[in-house]
């Protein structure tokens, strides 16, 4: 969509999570997400956590820390109380607070967005993603996989955990020990993994041997799911192991699955088997790449 927007600067992007901007010298995160139409009508208090959960995790992806919240709700009373009730437990499990926001009564189709801000003292971004960087697949594989939606949820087996789990990646990016990173969310992993790599039109081989994954869920089903809490990360390969080490060292699953490439394809690798589900040089995703 960059041919719509035009010229823009958000640190030479666009195609992170949010926008690192300069605040007089500090460096601010903005970010926001829009809830599919259906998700709200049929769980709103649901889709109220989600709206908290993904900005968190966006804000996280970028090296940040959330500092609060801002909503718009359309819709009829009991739905707009719902989703807010959502958005209430979801914040106070990530300490994070809802600042504000705009409500909007009405009997037409509901809908529900929420923005983030934040701050970060070294930024993730698709920018430094560069060849030869490790890929590394963070994640918390406890939890259940929702029947009616493809979220995993953690919340009440990680509960107020995870809130020091997304402050984590502030201090990864701080510490050197990774340069980019993509929450892995509504795309799943592989469309995750296409985002993070669009930009500069890299590929990878992703071992499904080394991911990190629930032992009770099908794989198929985990690769094109929502994890409650589940970061692709790029690192130099001298940090990689610190970068794990940090995760599972917080009780997390980490574990390098593969390398960054020239080649624009994404492929999945499964003992001597293989195959390419992307070519980012051929068919593009976002459409945000390099200028």
């Amino acid at each position: 969509m960059s041919e719509v927007l035009g010229a823009a600067e958000w640190l030479s992007g666009p195609g992170d999570d949010g926008a690192a901007l300069d605040a007089d010298g500090r460096t601010v995160i903005a970010c926001g997400e829009a809830l599919w139409p259906p998700f709200v009508r049929a769980d709103p208090y649901g889709a109220g956590i989600a709206a908290v959960l993904a900005n968190v995790n966006d804000v996280a992806a970028m090296g940040g820390t959330p500092l609060g919240i801002v909503d718009t709700i359309v819709a009829d009373e009991a739905t707009a109380r719902a989703a807010l009730a959502g958005m209430r437990y979801a914040a106070e499990l990530y300490r994070v607070p809802i600042v504000g926001g705009h409500l909007t009564l009405t009997d037409g189709p509901p809908s529900l967005s929420a923005f983030a801000v934040g701050s970060a003292d070294a930024v993730l971004s698709v920018i430094h993603v560069a060849a030869g960087q490790d890929l590394v697949v963070a994640a918390c594989t406890e939890g259940t996989m929702r029947d009616d939606f493809p979220f995993f949820r953690s919340f009440d087996e990680r509960g107020p955990a995870l809130a020091d789990d997304v402050r984590l990646l502030r201090e990864v990016a701080a510490a050197g020990l990774a340069v980019a990173a993509k929450d892995i969310s509504m795309a799943g992993l592989v469309g995750s993994l296409a985002m993070l790599l669009e930009w500069g039109t890299y590929g990878a081989t992703v071992d499904l041997a080394a991911l990190p994954a629930p032992p009770d869920v099908p794989l198929a089903r985990w690769c094109n799911c929502f994890p409650c809490f589940g970061f692709l990360l790029t690192c130099p390969p001298d940090r990689t192991e610190k970068c794990v080490q940090a995760f599972t060292d917080r009780g997390l699953d980490a574990a390098r699955v593969g390398v960054v490439d020239t080649t624009g394809q994404i492929v999945l690798r499964a003992g001597d088997r293989s195959a390419v589900v992307a070519d980012l040089s051929r068919t593009p995703v976002t459409g945000l790449r390099r200028p």
